[in-house]
């Protein structure tokens, strides 16, 4: 019977820790597995275990360097047709290079050559595991969406006990099966996300908006494309969009975000509203700069067409749509009603007030609510990890025809 990896291509990476022995025997359950196993040790892993001893059990001679293969960019060749990357144990040299993006090995190098799902296994010593350096280092590869399959508590290699254990292998196994199924599972499906927040003309020159970093929607749209989609992202944030996503479509204001979103929904799998749109405008701005000596202008201000709703009432047939809800309070209850007022498949719910969590951060606290009455409750986490929940949610939804 063909394992849950048949055909998989993965990439070994082994640093030089003394975990490394551990990585023999993963190599073994990786192939029996399926999986065509391509090792890469850096040269202090030779330190600890035996190039010959990977050599023997994997599908492709050990890589150390650079420099040991006919041919001239190993590491691109590596990283591109690789599957799943996945580096175990990584020690934090290895993790502070590949965060910092510096390629002082064929590891490193490998690592930063790829667009294929890596999974990061540190291990290490307690004091190191837990200095402020490598916790700075692990939450930026998880921001970037590196999945981290963070180290057990036991006895360690000095006699001591703590957290730097290699996490558990079955664990490590589960974590690269999981990479790899979600590569592709969007591949030939169409996804429309939002990102930003509308900025709704004063005059001129001045804007009424909000503090929606358009993090959280740049995350979505990376997952997505990561997993095979054709990602189009409606944004009003000036940064070029994440790898891999078809198209970028530039907008400022909610009814400019109206008009790219609604055609585009039409033809679109999965749709997520993760921008922050106004729910008010100013009536009849001036084409001209409001002078300081004219005085405080008067602004009235008038509603924004509520065009999630129209998304949902016209929704076709297979369609997921997703809404966000961001709350300072009653978050469930609030949410809840949005999400049967607004015929959304699912909605994402945060508090903006909650520490972390929110607008402008790095990280988020999100439930995720389905029609079918599904509570998904999220501890705080990267928006990068927050994503792959998100289409993991949508995805399922997609496939097994969730209401």
């Amino acid at each position: 019977m063909a394992g849950a990896l048949h055909g998989r291509r993965v990439v070994l990476g082994v640093a030089g820790g003394i975990a490394a022995y551990k990585a023999v025997e993963l190599c073994r359950r990786l192939v029996d597995n399926g999986a065509h196993v391509v090792p890469v040790l850096t040269p202090d892993a030779t330190r600890f275990v035996g190039a010959v001893t990977f050599s023997a059990l994997a599908s492709e001679p050990v890589r150390t360097s650079l420099w040991d293969s006919p041919e001239p960019i190993p590491h691109t060749r590596l990283g591109q047709s690789a599957d799943v990357v996945v580096v175990a144990p990584a020690t934090a040299r290895v993790i502070g290079a590949y965060a910092a993006g510096i390629s002082d090995g064929l590891l490193v190098a490998t690592l930063l050559a790829t667009r294929a799902p890596v999974v990061v296994c540190p291990a290490m010593h307690t004091e190191m595991w837990e200095h402020p350096a490598v916790q700075d280092n692990v939450a930026t590869l998880a921001a970037r969406g590196a999945t981290i399959v963070p180290p057990g508590v036991g006895r360690l290699a000095g006699g001591d006990m703590g957290a730097g254990r290699l996490a558990d292998l079955d664990d490590i196994v589960a974590a690269v099966t999981a990479a790899v199924s979600r590569r592709c599972d969007l591949a030939g499906r169409s996804v429309v996300v939002t990102a930003g927040g509308t900025r709704e003309p004063i005059d001129a020159v001045r804007v009424i908006t909000n503090r929606s970093s358009g993090k959280q929607g740049y995350a979505v749209a990376a997952e997505a494309a990561a997993r095979g989609a054709s990602v189009t992202l409606v944004t009003t944030v000036d940064r070029p969009g994440p790898p891999g996503v078809a198209s970028v479509v530039r907008v400022s204001s909610a009814a400019e975000m109206e008009a790219a979103v609604v055609p585009l929904a039409r033809d679109a799998d999965i749709v997520v509203m993760a921008a922050a749109v106004a729910d008010f405008r100013p009536v009849s701005p001036p084409g001209r700069k409001l002078k300081k000596e004219e005085g405080a202008p008067v602004i009235a201000l008038e509603p924004t067409h509520d065009f999630l709703v129209d998304l949902g009432t016209a929704k076709p047939p297979g369609q997921v749509l997703v809404g966000f809800a961001a709350e300072t309070d009653d978050l469930e209850g609030n949410a809840r009603r949005k999400l049967r007022a607004k015929g959304l498949d699912l909605i994402i719910a945060n508090d903006v007030s909650a520490p972390g969590a929110g607008f402008e951060h790095d990280t988020n606290e999100v439930l995720i609510l389905g029609a079918d009455g599904s509570t998904e409750k999220l501890p705080l986490l990267s928006k990068a990890e927050v994503a792959r929940c998100i289409i993991d949610a949508a995805a399922r939804r997609l496939t097994e025809g969730v209401p």
